[in-house]
This record gives C-alpha cells, sequence and structure tokens, in this order.
C-alpha cells in the first residue's frame, strides 16, 4: 500500500487545505453539502462513490472539521453530515472551480449545469482577486512571501 504524503506541516497554505480537503472525492462532497445533500444515501447516488471510499472521505472531513454529524433533521433515527463553518468557508472555492470549469471545460453553447443566485436567478459574477485598496490583481501582480523556519518562531 501506497503511504499518503501529509502536508499538515508544509509552509504553504494552498498544501495544507489540500491536506485538508484530500482529492476530487472531497471536493464532490463538499460540492453536493452545499447543494443540500446530508445523508450517506444521497451523497452515494449523486456521486455514485463506492461506500467504502465515501464512508473513507466523509470520515476525513470530519477529522479535519469541514463536516459533522448531527441528528437528522426529520428526527429519523439517521445521521446527517452538515458543513461546519470551516466547511461553508469553503463555497469560493467551489465557486471558482465551477467557473473555471464553465469557461474552460465545456466548447461554446455545450449545455452544463449553472449556479445561479437564489434572489434573482441569475448567474454570479465571475469572481475576482482584488488587492487590500481595491485593485484588480492577477497573477503577474502577487508575489509569494516564503518564510524561513526562524519567521514564525519568534
Amino acid at each position: 500500500m501506497v503511504t499518503r504524503t501529509r502536508f499538515d506541516a508544509d509552509p504553504c497554505p494552498v498544501a495544507r487545505s489540500i491536506d485538508a480537503i484530500g482529492d476530487w472525492w472531497s471536493l464532490l462532497i463538499v460540492r453536493d453539502a452545499f447543494d443540500g445533500s446530508r445523508r450517506f444515501g444521497e451523497f452515494q447516488r449523486s456521486l455514485g462513490i463506492a461506500k467504502n471510499i465515501l464512508t473513507s472521505r466523509l470520515r476525513t472531513l470530519e477529522e479535519a472539521g469541514v463536516m459533522r454529524t448531527a441528528p437528522a433533521s426529520d428526527g429519523g433515527r439517521h445521521q446527517e453530515y452538515v458543513l461546519t463553518e470551516k466547511g461553508r468557508a469553503l463555497f469560493p472555492v467551489i465557486v471558482a472551480l465551477r467557473q473555471w470549469g464553465e469557461a474552460h471545460c465545456f466548447d461554446p453553447g455545450q449545455p452544463h449545469s449553472r449556479l445561479l443566485d437564489r434572489r434573482s436567478g441569475r448567474p454570479l459574477s465571475p469572481l475576482e482577486i482584488r488587492s487590500s485598496d481595491g485593485r484588480l490583481v492577477g497573477p503577474d501582480e502577487t508575489v509569494v512571501e516564503k518564510l524561513s523556519a526562524t519567521d514564525g518562531a519568534g
């Protein structure tokens, strides 16, 4: 069995985020949770994922604090999976992936699902990255400040 590489101590926020979220199944589970899925069977039907893989991914998301179990909202004896505040904070990530996919993974005119503003019924505006002074910022206008091991020890 291949040992999973861990990034939970990496100084890079992207690496730590990937460590917490895991893989594509985990992001699709989070997507489905935003779409209203709460029960194991709902996730399984939507994703077509094997039970053992779904169980593992849900456990990983719980351990990372992205999801938690709660008593069934209908009073039944089942448990439901709900996003925590940490999980709900992934909404911009899911929207960014969706918008990137809409722009780059479909041929012109090819049908796909759309994310709509519940109030207006219209698609969301594209996400934008802005500087602290409000300027629109692209990748060429940013730099990653790498810290040495002693920078955070003070």
